[in-house]
């Protein structure tokens, strides 16, 4: 009697052990489709056109207004961001109601710290002609700030053209700076 107790006994075992090997297969792909699924957008758009305002006097005005082909939104992450893979016009208004306009070929809005990185052929339009090319631009949108740390070109209708390594701006482009590695500069009023 004990030999085949203990046979069944070890029936039971193996047969628990078997059934609990399958079912961690299980849950381990489950837990792997999930970590796939945080390295993916939540959520994906096509013809964006998203306006930042300001109230001011109970109006409110635009103060900035980024238009894409294409927007995926990685709000799902623990730093959330919303990505722009297939190029961004940016149009940057002043008390006028006069823009400047940033083109790149791709963006990424980071929704904890407002900042806009523009990167590839990004291109500064001013009305008054002036252009910034530069391969990345960052805009702060709670300073309303534009900086780079790589090579700008400006071509200016209105001023001295320049070069530099470090450009940093109002988002009007009345104030603004080019550094050049060695230290030179060029300021405009």
């Amino acid at each position: 009697m004990k030999i085949k107790f203990s046979h069944i006994l070890k029936s039971i075992v193996t047969t628990i052990v078997v059934t609990m090997l399958f079912s961690c297969e299980s849950n381990f792909k489950e837990v792997q489709q999930i970590g796939l699924l945080q390295n993916q957008p939540i959520g994906e758009a096509k013809d964006i056109n998203l306006k930042y305002t300001e109230a001011e006097d109970s109006i409110s005005k635009v103060i900035a207004n980024l238009e894409s082909p294409k927007m995926l939104d990685y709000s799902n992450r623990d730093f959330s961001f919303s990505e722009f893979p297939d190029g961004v016009r940016l149009s940057l208004y002043d008390e006028n109601n006069q823009k400047n306009v940033v083109l790149a070929d791709y963006g990424i809005v980071y929704n904890a710290t407002d900042l806009i990185d523009l990167q590839g052929n990004v291109i500064l339009i001013t009305p008054q002609k002036d252009s910034l090319f530069a391969e990345q631009l960052y805009y702060d949108q709670k300073n309303e700030w534009l900086f780079s740390n790589l090579p700008v070109r400006l071509k200016s209708a209105t001023a001295n053209n320049g070069h530099g390594d470090i450009f940093d701006s109002d988002t009007k482009f009345k104030n603004y700076t080019i550094l050049e590695g060695r230290g030179d500069m060029i300021l405009k009023d």
